[in-house]
């Protein structure tokens, strides 16, 4: 626990993003996986304009910039082996470019169904299936899987669905990710307060469901972790936290690791408030799970997660002026990159000298991106229980 509080109390900003004319909050944000010689390493971030900014990373420069015309692009991620990027759309697809040409047009684009409207998804880790959640039309909520391999007979055409699960959620699906290192097990997390797990190499829906874990709220973050990432964890949309131990599915031990309604009422921060949570973070080195967290004047918190509860290991200050949405912790260089409803990308690194940034005031933006954007609130989204 020590090292890891050292690490990030030694965090310093070294870059701050360059100023864009349009102020957005970053929703997102994922790093580029390959390592090339002499070639920059890329940054993608979600913008809540729905469009994606690519950054070289030491410099914090916008590279370029996709967009999801007619639609709004939900979610971002690279491919595992190259530097394709894919977000999914509310046009109804998933769309895929490459995050080295200046194209604005899609390398390849996955078509879902009629009337489907994509807000989540993510891509196996071999990078073969695509898999994104709708929001609920009707009656329906789906999960829709593609074949992502792309040759080039495949180059610029749109590539028709594998299939769909349209049985085990009953609300929007916020959230799709797929296990780090097996590319048959996806779990997924909805409004209606499930977080199903699947084994997508079994035929059918009813037996590929694993295990369904109830939150008893909106789902607004999921993740792997532990070790052989046996474990599953979950925030909701009302600042909650729920610890899962797949390990137990057939023992008599309870798989509920942990189980709080509200983390804002039990949390103690040293010298501070936790206003809302961001998501999670397994240290694969120290096999410790962490949750990031903050407070609406930007200031990050760490927790640390066990199974006596959520504790504060250390808080960051000084880099943000307002709500912090995204990050992305590199675990080979323990650098951090964290984006804000301030519209700044900042990159942390342990021990670099502190250029004593000051902070940008928040900026102000256009109502219809508070309509765009889903934000945390103190409403409860609670759903009843499935019977």
């Amino acid at each position: 626990m020590e090292r890891i509080e050292e690490q990030f109390a030694n965090l310093n900003i070294v870059k701050r993003s360059s100023g864009t004319t349009e102020p957005t909050y970053l929703l997102g944000i994922d790093a580029s996986k390959t390592v090339q010689a002499e070639k920059e390493s890329l940054i993608a971030v979600l913008c809540s304009n729905g469009s994606i900014r690519i950054y070289d990373k030491e410099r914090l420069y916008i590279l370029r910039e996709f967009r999801g015309y007619p639609g709004l692009l939900n979610g971002v991620k690279f491919a595992n082996s190259c530097d394709n990027i894919y977000s999914s759309c509310t046009d109804g697809t998933v769309k895929c470019w490459d995050a080295r040409l200046a194209s604005e047009k899609p390398v390849q684009l996955f078509k879902g169904y009629p009337s489907n409207i994509f807000i989540s998804f993510d891509i196996s880790c071999n990078d073969h299936v695509i898999c994104a959640g709708t929001e609920k039309v009707d009656d329906d909520a789906l999960l829709v899987f593609w074949d992502a391999r792309i040759n080039s007979q495949d180059l610029s055409t749109s590539k028709d669905p594998l299939g769909a699960y349209s049985e085990t959620h009953s609300d929007d699906v916020t959230q799709v990710r797929f296990h780090p290192s097996n590319p048959n097990m996806v779990v997924s997390g909805s409004t209606d307060g499930l977080v199903n797990v699947f084994d997508i190499s079994i035929d059918n829906e009813e037996d590929a469901l694993v295990t369904t874990c109830n939150s008893v709220s909106s789902v607004s973050c999921i993740g792997w972790s532990g070790k052989d990432y046996k474990q599953i964890y979950c925030m909701t949309h009302d600042e909650g936290f729920c610890w899962w131990d797949l390990n137990h599915l057939d023992t008599d031990e309870p798989i509920t690791r942990l189980n709080i309604q509200d983390v804002r009422e039990v949390i103690n921060v040293k010298g501070g408030i936790l206003d809302y949570l961001v998501g999670g973070l397994y240290h694969e080195k120290m096999d410790k799970l962490f949750v990031v967290g903050g407070t609406n004047t930007g200031i990050i918190h760490l927790l640390s997660c066990t199974t006596a509860g959520l504790i504060h290991v250390t808080s960051l200050h000084g880099g943000h002026a307002a709500t912090v949405r995204s990050f992305c912790w590199n675990m080979q260089d323990d650098s951090l990159l964290t984006g804000g409803e301030d519209a700044q990308l900042l990159l942390w690194k342990p021990g670099a000298l502190d250029k004593a940034f000051t902070k940008k005031d928040s900026m102000k933006i256009a109502s219809s991106v508070y309509q765009r954007v889903r934000v945390h609130s103190n409403d409860s989204y609670k759903r009843r229980k499935k019977q």
